[in-house]
């Protein structure tokens, strides 16, 4: 009996974590003279992530101190994503330019992405 209640508790406090990774669907939104453009959507699962768009790449998510979107759109582009924000239905990025000397720190690009439930 105490082995069942001892499995219990494992499973119980397995579904109540909260994974730091993007998953699910997502419209994406560039911004454009202070307004947002509706681009397309985005599938995220764990370390992936795919457009809907069947002529667009596939890219690779990467977890650190901050999430970053490589092969966005083109190679040169790199999405940065707040690790606060990974909660939220509306998560605000940065886009940047691989070809860019110090390209983190110089931002070419605003958006969000916004979950599809």
């Amino acid at each position: 009996m105490k082995f069942f209640t001892l499995i219990i508790a494992l499973i119980s406090i397995n579904f109540n974590q909260k994974t730091d990774k993007l998953n699910g669907r997502y419209n994406y939104l560039i911004e454009d003279e202070n307004q947002y453009i509706q681009k397309d959507k985005i599938t995220f699962k764990d370390s992936i992530f795919v457009f809907d768009n069947k002529y667009m790449p596939k890219g690779k998510v990467s977890y650190g101190n901050a999430i970053l979107l490589e092969n966005f759109i083109n190679t040169d582009l790199i999405i940065t994503i707040s690790k606060d924000q990974i909660q939220k239905d509306t998560i605000e990025f940065d886009m940047h330019d691989k070809n860019d000397a110090n390209y983190l720190n110089a931002t070419t690009g605003k958006g969000i992405l916004i979950r599809i439930k």
